[in-house]
């Protein structure tokens, strides 16, 4: 079965559109690991905008699920992840002023940078995982930077499946072939949602985790927290 993890940047989203503390974030992990979610994963950016550097730390206690930390690794970014030392650090090249994600690293440019990165990461028991886009020598690269895993970037394939191309999957499931062979992890995410991960899930052989986030909170607003997770549960396995 895949794992899913729930992203829960939206929720920091909501709570700070208020500038209290309602929703609770940390409640909100608890929550959905008690639903049945396999993981919690964060996205802290250098703005604060929705995460903030201080909910890292405030989940690190509750989340006894698997722990998943993205974003870009800045200096701050890399020590926080280095004191937390959670399951798994998404290394996700993010410019300052991006307003989600929208593009896997160049792991042919930046081989000697993701290297010692991941070096410093694995050497302290984390994890590692490449936000890559799926194009094969994106893959081939990877490989060559000693990370544990890659992370494929769906957005590509969300929108065109929305469109009703199907097809749109076909550089996936070669990707994820292509990983398979060299020894690497998948995990997915970017606009996965009730309506597509069904098939992409049965398209990418060995598909370890998802992490969903945005899709699941807006469904979340209609069926209830833990009946999506539900779903989703039952299409991953």
């Amino acid at each position: 079965m895949t794992k899913l993890s729930v992203n829960i940047n939206k929720i920091a989203t909501l709570r700070n559109s208020r500038g209290g503390d309602l929703p609770n974030v940390v409640q909100f992990a608890k929550d959905v690991q008690e639903f049945g979610a396999q993981g919690v994963t964060i996205h802290p950016r250098p703005d604060e905008r929705h995460i903030r550097y201080q909910d890292a730390y405030d989940l690190k206690p509750v989340v006894y699920t698997e722990y998943n930390i993205e974003g870009n690794p800045i200096p701050k970014f890399m020590d926080m992840v280095l004191e937390l030392k959670p399951t798994q650090v998404t290394l996700v090249p993010d410019s300052i002023d991006a307003l989600t994600s929208n593009a896997g690293w160049d792991t042919i440019k930046y081989k000697d940078f993701l290297s010692e990165v991941i070096q410093e990461f694995k050497s302290n028991g984390i994890r590692t995982s490449i936000f890559v886009d799926p194009e094969k020598q994106q893959i081939e690269g990877a490989a060559k930077t000693g990370t544990d895993r890659i992370e494929l970037y769906t957005e590509a394939f969300a929108h065109h499946y929305g469109l009703g191309n199907s097809q749109a999957i076909v550089p996936y499931t070669q990707c994820a072939e292509l990983a398979n062979s060299l020894g690497l992890g998948i995990n997915a995410g970017h606009d996965l949602s009730l309506e597509n991960i069904a098939f992409f899930k049965a398209n990418i052989p060995e598909l370890l985790e998802v992490s969903i986030g945005h899709a699941l909170i807006s469904e979340s607003l209609y069926l209830g927290v833990e009946q999506v997770i539900k779903s989703y549960l039952q299409k991953l396995k």
